[in-house]
């Protein structure tokens, strides 16, 4: 195989191609806003933000422990989403929602119309007009074209479309025990931050999405007014939201304001109860799931035996939860306690059938154990699973490595190489096929 040649005429292909596509868009950027009606700068298709969701949002969604279990909430978050979303100014979108088993408060949507907010936010909620208000936000996102808009102005400036699946968040070997190869994959710019024009905006279409379906926009004004709160008092709990949602006073005034004023006479419906119904399974696991949070914050910290501890009490509340099995593994592996990470790993793999980041973190910890087959088996089906995680492929070079099949492990390491050329991974890579004369 002459790998070099062939991997420096593919970078010099794609490279033009991909150079000579933002010039010729650059010539004809403008498109018509589906809000305001008006022209704008818009190098970005329909089409392609919906590619791009597609290719990216599965990868968010597995580094967020997959939608919870529980399928009732799914369908409740779901119901609520599409309601909205029918009333807005996109409504022939791709929409889908879900509640993630992440710990973290939070909420995000990629640009075609795949929306997920977290259990840990769902937690903070008071109502369904408080999840009407926050889907709204979200929904008005997608409606504005604010990701699109955003990438937009990057091609013009770099000439190019940089997004896709990228392994710049796991090139720190000492991060790898924490993100297992998953942390951050595919995102990037898309779930990079709003700005603050981007968020008043999308506050201000939520509410009238929300009205328009018979929510009471002082819904809106909860959520503002928890969030601000937990800006204020807990600024490390909801750093991650924040930093892709600006949070000020002057959001909340002007929800508030916005209610008094244009919205004075609606009379939508709170729906307290019914909320908080639908989520009686989260609510019950409060507890556990707070001591997640604890141990989150104490991973951050590299405070591992605190966390480990959080993590304990978290399983002994719920034993059987994914989130909660997946942070104790990881939290083993950042230890060097390999048997025991791979033990809570396999109990979160048989609790939640087909959630692809289980997959690879027995994969992962296989490999740490030295049983090469079983850690290559549970790649190959966490790439079925879930294509298009480089580290999937360099980490079957390694088990193909170990297992003495350099034809195999060549070929991983060449199809790693063709999308990530920097870094330790890389250099391993690269410095294999050298040795082993796969390369002139």
């Amino acid at each position: 195989m002459k790998h070099n040649k062939s991997i420096k005429n593919i970078s010099r292909r794609q490279a033009l191609k991909l150079t000579a596509g933002g010039a010729i868009a650059l010539l004809s950027g403008c498109a018509v806003n589906p809000v305001t009606g008006q022209q704008q700068f818009m190098l970005v298709s329909q089409q392609q933000e919906i590619q791009l969701d597609k290719k990216n949002s599965p990868h968010q969604f597995s580094a967020d422990y997959g939608p919870v279990q529980d399928k009732a909430v799914n369908r409740y978050v779901e119901q609520v989403g599409q309601s909205l979303a029918a009333s807005s100014h996109r409504p022939d979108m791709p929409y889908n929602f879900r509640c993630v088993n992440a710990n973290y408060v939070n909420a995000y949507a990629f640009p075609g119309g795949s929306i997920a907010c977290t259990r840990g936010i769902m937690l903070t909620l008071e109502n369904e007009a408080e999840l009407a208000a926050l889907m709204g936000h979200e929904i008005a996102h997608v409606n504005a074209r604010h990701t699109a808009s955003r990438m937009s102005s990057s091609m013009a400036t770099q000439g190019i479309l940089a997004i896709g699946v990228g392994v710049a968040a796991t090139q720190d070997r000492d991060l790898v025990p924490l993100v297992a190869g998953l942390g951050g994959i595919g995102a990037g710019l898309l779930l990079a931050s709003y700005s603050r024009s981007d968020e008043r905006q999308a506050d201000s279409l939520g509410m009238e999405y929300m009205d328009k379906v018979g929510y009471d926009p002082e819904g809106m004004v909860g959520l503002m007014d928890e969030l601000n709160k937990m800006h204020k008092s807990q600024p490390s709990f909801v750093q991650q939201m924040f930093a892709s949602h600006p949070m000020s006073e002057e959001r909340y005034a002007t929800a508030v304001k916005r209610r008094k004023t244009t919205y004075a006479g609606s009379k939508g419906k709170l729906l307290r109860e019914r909320y908080m119904d639908n989520i009686a399974s989260i609510r019950k696991i409060r507890p556990a799931i707070e001591e997640m949070q604890k141990g989150e914050g104490a991973m951050r910290k590299k405070n591992f035996n605190a966390a480990a501890e959080h993590f304990a009490k978290a399983l002994r509340i719920a034993p059987g939860d994914y989130a909660g099995l997946m942070l104790m593994s990881k939290c083993q592996m950042a230890q060097g306690n390999k048997k025991q990470g791979l033990q809570y790993a396999e109990r979160a793999k048989a609790n939640y059938p087909g959630e692809a980041q289980a997959l690879h973190m027995v994969g992962m910890l296989s490999l740490e154990n030295k049983q090469f087959e079983q850690a290559l088996a549970n790649f190959e089906e966490y790439e079925k699973a879930l294509p298009g995680n480089p580290m999937t492929t360099f980490f079957k070079g390694i088990s193909y490595e170990a297992l003495g099949n350099r034809d195999m492990a060549a070929n991983e390491y060449y199809r790693f190489l063709q999308i990530n050329r920097q870094g330790s991974y890389a250099k391993h890579a690269f410095n294999r096929l050298n040795s082993w004369g796969y390369l002139e």
